[in-house]
């Protein structure tokens, strides 16, 4: 029985422990034990084994009540290690932050903790969630629970950066996990490992609490089995929060109540410009069945342009970076974190001191590109000109939906690559993001569904674009696609 709960989503979770059919407690029981036994796929920095089963009790006690439960109660989650958690380690994956105990809660991981969920352990992730692979993490990489269906046991990346969250739910950990996408980071490791990932509307969730990348780009969604779970999870994330100037003051929309697969009526966009030299026969394979299946749906296919698309990755890796070093300005040695303080020096030979030894390369890298394209000399010719870009890509988008409702595209360019392939390559590591970064850019909701294994028995995601705030749309359009592809793969278990 305790194996079979492990293979239950969001909303089959829920149901079981409102019904009684089990309680919260061996559910969370249940998890803790996959957690403890898969500690070789790395996908945890911290485990909360009883913070999980805390938080059932409280379930099983409101249940026995007889008190109304929450949208997610009884399911124990993952929480992405970029969510501030009050009195549990929160790192960012980062050695400079190794050690912080955040005295107060993130507004999203409150919002979980409000609707009935429990927290099984902090994920891991690319360090301050800049990469594309996991390979970034202070605390080692995440392996992906896939392997290649040949016999070659590679160990493989799960994307990023919300790798661990990936890994987590693709191999059972956790029915779901909280992901933060900036530029890809819960679409493209939800393809890699087989799941599905949604980021809403810039400022549906609140970034309050969450350590900050790119301010004006990062934003949290769901990641979890199935688009009906996603619904339930960004249900019980979104809202509007004071905290967060960027949060946007509306209600949340029942998303769950209102899914609906049956697109009569609708139209989807399909960019030309996403066509692009080099990407994987399977990939192109597998856009063409997602068009065939939301035709099937009764949508109707129209070909839409979006023209400043190959500007779209140069803008953003300019934007985020310069972001980035912005943001991370804050982390010199002197309130919180990690403090390297060599004899006798200074003030500055501190700062110094504490970043080189706190800040991992592709972080390091990241930094200095955002401050040399804010100086003086180049900030007109760089973020400048970057702003600009990123203007006229939003305009591309608001030009395509007055064709279409939503717009389907591949998620990644590959599928999922081995550890290592492309870590010494940071270009052909950014190029992973190029279907993803537009709709970032332009603060749009997208999300990345299973749409079946490429030749190597690997899976492969699809990607809804949909118009600002209609999360709804692109929910029902991943609904039909989900319904279609009939996606059932699975990691077998090997860890």
């Amino acid at each position: 029985m305790m194996s079979d709960i492990t293979d239950l989503g969001v909303a089959a979770i829920r149901e079981g422990v409102v019904s009684g059919d089990f309680s919260a407690a061996e559910v969370a029981e249940a998890f803790n034990a996959n957690v403890a036994k898969a500690k070789v796929l790395n996908a945890f920095i911290v485990e909360t084994p009883e913070k999980a089963i805390a938080a059932a009790k409280v379930v099983d006690a409101d249940r026995a009540a007889g008190k109304i439960l929450g949208k997610m109660a009884g399911v124990p989650i993952g929480m992405k290690d970029l969510f501030c958690t009050e009195g549990v380690q929160t790192t960012a994956a980062s050695h400079i932050l190794e050690g912080f105990v955040p005295t107060y809660e993130s507004t999203v991981s409150a919002n979980l903790w409000k609707a009935g969920a429990g927290m099984l352990g902090k994920l891991n992730l690319d360090q301050f969630a800049m990469g594309s692979s996991n390979e970034t993490s202070y605390f080692g990489n995440v392996i992906s629970p896939w392997r290649k269906g040949d016999g070659d046991n590679a160990p493989l990346a799960p994307g990023g950066s919300s790798g661990g969250s990936a890994a987590a739910v693709s191999a059972r950990l956790c029915p779901a996990a909280t992901g933060t996408d900036t530029g890809g980071s819960i679409r493209q490791p939800a393809a890699f490992a087989g799941i599905t990932g949604i980021k809403p509307t810039y400022g549906r969730c609140s970034r309050w609490g969450i350590v900050a990348f790119a301010s004006s780009l990062d934003q949290a969604g769901p990641m979890a089995r199935d688009v009906r779970d996603c619904a339930i999870m960004l249900e019980a994330m979104a809202g509007f929060d004071a905290k967060d100037s960027t949060s946007l003051d509306l209600p949340v929309p029942e998303w769950e109540a209102h899914l609906n697969s049956d697109l009569r009526g609708k139209k989807v966009g399909i960019p030309r410009e996403y066509r692009m030299d080099g990407t994987d026969a399977d990939i192109l394979g597998s856009w063409d069945k997602g068009i065939a299946w939301l035709k099937d749906a009764g949508a109707e296919i129209v070909d839409i342009s979006l023209p400043h698309t190959k500007y779209a990755l140069p803008a953003y890796y300019i934007i985020a970076p310069a972001e980035a070093s912005s943001n991370l300005a804050r982390y010199d040695g002197v309130r919180y974190g990690l403090r390297d303080l060599p004899d006798g020096s200074g003030l500055q030979d501190m700062y110094a001191a504490t970043r080189a030894a706190g800040f991992g390369p592709e972080v390091r890298r990241r930094i200095m590109i955002g401050t040399y394209v804010l100086s003086a000399g180049f900030y007109d010719a760089y973020f400048t000109q970057a702003a600009k870009v990123r203007t006229l890509i939003k305009r591309d988008f608001a030009e395509a939906f007055a064709q279409c409702d939503v717009i389907l595209a591949p998620t990644t360019p590959t599928a999922a690559f081995a550890l290592g392939d492309k870590s010494d390559d940071p270009l052909a590591m950014y190029l992973n993001d190029v279907f993803a970064v537009p709709a970032s850019l332009a603060g749009l909701p997208a999300m990345s569904v299973p749409a079946g294994l490429n030749k190597d028995g690997l899976p492969l995601g699809l990607q809804v674009i949909g118009n600002e705030l209609d999360e709804q749309g692109v929910l029902n359009a991943g609904l039909a696609i989900e319904k279609r592809a009939g996606f059932v793969a699975r990691p077998g278990e090997w860890w």
